[in-house]
């Protein structure tokens, strides 16, 4: 018999918890989860589900349009209803709360719907009830931050966008990472004026520098008006519209102000630092190559750790502590060529090096480049253009990153992202046979380099 009442306490309900704690107690061990919010965390409840299902809403405005290139002829005025898409919204989102309690049920897991907290190496707190454990994984995931401006209470999280009473008029967006061009691209596309405020030259800081050039491109041709090198200073209510004051002092007038500008490891008033659990600059727990903390009985996992954060890396996280921890497996968790998307619009998707990394890593390169009109759009007339990009290894041959921008660009970054895991050479990729007439067939007809060196 255990000496502790479970084996393993997971504090925080979201997609790496949840995994961790089902494959666990797959593996025997007695497991409990406590989630003081819904099941399913930041992803299911105001991340990547409800806005993806946001962004197909937003496509349908363009896709009407381009309807009329095709000889369709739309009767009667087009109308959006934003509460309808909001309570079908809350549907999906409530249903997919009932999956995970269901999953958490089926594997034999306790559930606690309250905030747990850490108050000894194996012990949590949970409603006024001590509660020990073998071990405790902590996975909650992270918070949005808010720039520290004067004025900062006017901001909105992007939390409270999926819980807007209507389209706003007026949009200022904060921050042109992710979640910021994503929202931009949601709201502009629904008849919003969106204006999106950036501190670098141009968007999504980490990307490829051609993939950030041409996003920027595309995204002021959709309407958005982009401020690049641009900061919030302050911000103030005038009567009752929010004004947004720049650096260079322009004045931005808006209905909602939006703060995009990243998320911090939500790792505060869970007793960690109490118990010695070690934490970075931004929050983050400090883990090592096992998910364990600087207290070997409590580890974590997910955005608290703030390696990627990305869902599917808090998922394979979980599965292998849960593999190591109670299958006896090794521990594996592999971060290198990581595909990952950015649902804007145009879309992004991206897996390996871009240029400048390649080269700052010493690799010696070809680059590959094509830009062209999706053939969709030649009958559309929509002014749009769609990039492909492949970094090689001019020494090996082999592909050391690739990017898209355009329609369906996760679509096809996922099979591609299976070729680059194996290794796939740009001479593999000219040996394979394209798929035509397809936008993807690009990525294995490029023969040219645009650079070498």
């Amino acid at each position: 018999m255990s000496k502790y009442d479970y084996d393993l306490f997971v504090i925080g309900g979201g997609s790496g918890g949840v995994r961790a704690a089902r494959m666990s107690a797959g593996f025997g061990a007695t497991v409990a989860l406590a989630e003081e919010s819904r099941l399913g965390g930041t992803c299911v409840n105001v991340g990547c589900v409800p806005k993806k299902l946001m962004v197909y809403a937003s496509h349908y405005a363009e896709d009407i349009e381009d309807a009329a290139g095709y000889g369709w002829t739309v009767g009667g005025p087009v109308r959006f209803d934003w509460a309808t898409l909001i309570r079908n919204k809350d549907a999906e989102i409530a249903r997919l709360n009932q999956v995970y309690g269901g999953i958490l049920d089926r594997a034999g897991v306790k559930t606690y719907a309250a905030r747990a907290t850490v108050v000894g190496p194996h012990d949590v707190e949970v409603d006024g009830r001590r509660i020990s454990a073998g071990e405790i994984l902590v996975a909650t995931g992270g918070r949005p931050l808010v720039p520290e401006v004067p004025g900062s209470e006017h901001y909105d999280i992007s939390d409270a966008f999926f819980e807007l009473p209507d389209v706003p008029k007026r949009v200022v967006v904060v921050g042109g990472g992710y979640i910021g061009v994503e929202l931009a691209g949601i709201l502009n596309a629904l008849g919003a004026e969106v204006h999106l405020v950036h501190k670098d030259e141009h968007l999504l800081n980490a990307f490829d520098d051609d993939v950030r050039t041409f996003l920027t491109e595309q995204i002021r041709l959709k309407g958005v008006h982009v401020h690049v090198e641009r900061r919030v200073t302050s911000l103030w209510l005038r009567d009752e519209t929010k004004v947004a004051k720049l650096d260079d002092g322009t004045e931005l007038l808006a209905d909602v102000v939006l703060s995009t500008v990243g998320r911090r490891p939500n790792s505060r008033g869970f007793g960690l630092e109490e118990q010695g659990v070690e934490l970075g600059p931004r929050g983050a727990i400090v883990v090592d190559d096992e998910l364990r903390s600087t207290v070997p009985s409590i580890a974590a996992l997910g955005d608290v750790i703030d390696r990627v954060a990305l869902t599917p890396v808090a998922l394979e996280e979980g599965m292998a502590y849960a593999r190591h921890r109670f299958g006896g497996m090794p521990m594996a968790i592999d971060y290198t060529s990581i595909p990952t998307a950015v649902f804007s619009n145009p879309e992004v998707a991206t897996v390996g090096l871009g240029e400048s990394q390649a080269w700052h890593r010493g690799e010696v390169c070809e680059i590959y480049k094509s830009t062209f009109t999706p053939m969709k759009h030649a009958l559309s007339g929509r002014h749009e253009k769609s990039m492909m990009k492949i970094v090689v290894c001019k020494r090996t041959d082999k592909v050391l990153g690739m990017h898209v921008v355009g329609p369906a660009a996760a679509e096809i970054m996922q099979g591609m992202a299976v070729a680059m895991k194996c290794g796939v050479t740009k001479a593999q990729l000219d040996a394979t046979v394209g798929i035509h007439p397809t936008a993807a067939e690009e990525l294995v007809t490029m023969r040219t380099p645009v650079a070498s060196g």
